[in-house]
């Protein structure tokens, strides 16, 4: 490619905070090249000549990987999201609570009484969507 590599216009695409899947073709192996690649994240190599047989299941296989990395990522905004509603003491109920603290033990710590934890509890539980703290 004339003017900019591949592995070059990978990690400019990296640096622009591209998620898209990267698979490399080459003329030939270079295993210092792939390794690098592969540790900034591109998907696959292939060594050319190829034929639609090996580059189709490796274009698939890259697109099934963003799609789960996309689902996940969204997972994570919406917890995000979630957490981001507690108030500080709720925050602080269940930073202790998923830790495997007893409400008795929460309570203690943060010098309320029990009745008052099991009150925060509940309501980080309605706010994080949750069946339970576990």
């Amino acid at each position: 490619m004339p003017g900019l590599s591949g592995p070059a216009l990978h990690c400019h695409l990296i640096e622009l905070g591209s998620t898209l899947p990267i698979l490399f073709l080459m003329g030939h192996v270079d295993v210092s090249a792939i390794v690098k690649a592969m540790k900034a994240g591109a998907d696959d190599f292939l060594i050319k000549p190829l034929t639609s047989d090996k580059l189709l299941p490796a274009i698939e296989r890259a697109l099934a990987r963003h799609q789960t990395a996309l689902e996940t990522k969204r997972e994570f905004d919406v917890l995000r999201d979630r957490l981001a509603t507690l108030t500080p003491r709720e925050r602080q109920v269940f930073v202790l609570i998923v830790r495997d603290k007893m409400n008795r033990q929460v309570a203690h710590e943060l010098g309320a009484t029990e009745r008052t934890i099991k009150a925060h509890r509940h309501s980080v539980i309605e706010k994080m969507k949750a069946r339970s703290l576990v």
